[in-house]
């Protein structure tokens, strides 16, 4: 059985961006604009407190999530590797 659909290419993830809650409140109409391209990490004193994801991003862990917690789909890939 296919895992994916045709044409469909796997995605990892990178941090691309980190910010101070200080920097990301005073920018954060222009990062969630920046969100669409990767994601970006929001620090507290050098330490990552949070990210800001894109809406598809988040759709595709959710996606990820719900395929991975059904005991069909993990057989699947079991047998599939």
């Amino acid at each position: 059985r296919r895992l994916t659909k045709p044409g469909v290419k796997a995605t990892y993830f990178s941090v691309k961006s980190a910010y101070s809650i200080t920097e990301g409140q005073a920018e954060f109409p222009r990062l969630v604009r920046q969100a669409k391209r990767g994601l970006i990490s929001i620090e507290r004193h050098g330490r990552v407190e949070a990210f800001l994801v894109s809406r598809e991003r988040m759709e595709a862990i959710a996606e990820t999530m719900e395929l991975l917690a059904n005991d069909e789909f993990r057989t699947t890939l079991a047998d599939y590797r």
